[in-house]
């Protein structure tokens, strides 16, 4: 069967990330988190007090930013390495959360990171979640993917998310985060947060994550499917 590129949109805490993961375990195909990847680069921003204001400085710090994934062997989980060191733990908290659409929105992170996005996926076989994947870096996704969710539904899964991981916050101020996200990320100038014409709405609000899972299982089968009878199969 042809692989494909399967680009999954949406706001924060929509479940992209888990789905996405999930989806590329039972294709077989590579999982590709560019939310993490804005994160690791605002943690480094952060370990190094870059003037967001001072483009020279921000593209001297590009120029140092590495930024891998590698499987851990024991749980079986993708986490994020940045600089040979795992951040996987760090770039969840709440302080990067709070900076990282500031250092997404601009350009220069943004160019840098969709160039290396772009070379992971070159192969097709991938799975990719963000905010402008199936409008900027893979606008000819065969399968573009839009979730939605409720605001305070999106800041009880995160809450949970967090207190997993050990991090006491608010239900108050995870919505406030996500909420000032939202608008952030929407409204920037650089790839701003936008459905692509072509992508299929899934609402996740009331959906359980194994139905995140079925229902796009069910498209992406569906377009690999098509796009095999179309360029037919590679062996």
């Amino acid at each position: 069967m042809q692989k494909i590129v399967i680009a999954i949109d949406g706001y924060s805490g929509c479940g992209k990330s888990s789905t996405a993961k999930a989806v590329a375990k039972n294709l077989g195909y590579t999982y590709i988190d560019s939310g993490a990847m804005y994160r690791a680069a605002t943690l480094y921003f952060l370990q190094q007090r870059v003037d967001l204001s001072d483009i020279d400085t921000i593209n001297k710090a590009l120029k140092h930013l590495e930024i891998s994934f590698h499987t851990n062997t024991r749980t079986g989980l993708q986490e994020t390495y940045l600089n040979g060191e795992n951040v996987e733990q760090k770039i969840r908290s709440m302080e990067v959360s709070d900076f990282v659409s500031e250092v997404s929105k601009i350009k220069e992170v943004r160019r840098e990171l969709v160039y290396q996005q772009q070379q992971l996926g070159r192969s097709k076989g991938v799975v990719m979640d963000g905010r402008d994947i199936g409008t900027v870096v893979f606008p000819d996704a065969e399968l573009k993917v839009f979730m939605t969710a409720d605001l305070e539904i999106r800041a009880k899964r995160r809450q949970k998310e967090l207190i997993d991981n050990g991090q006491e916050v608010t239900l108050e101020e995870i919505i406030r985060n996500l909420d000032e996200r939202d608008k952030v990320d929407s409204t920037r100038a650089e790839s701003p947060l936008v459905r692509a014409e072509d992508a299929v709405d899934v609402d996740t609000s009331y959906l359980d994550f194994d139905d995140q899972v079925k229902k796009i299982m069910e498209l992406a089968n569906e377009r690999i499917g098509q796009y095999s009878r179309t360029y037919g199969s590679k062996h």
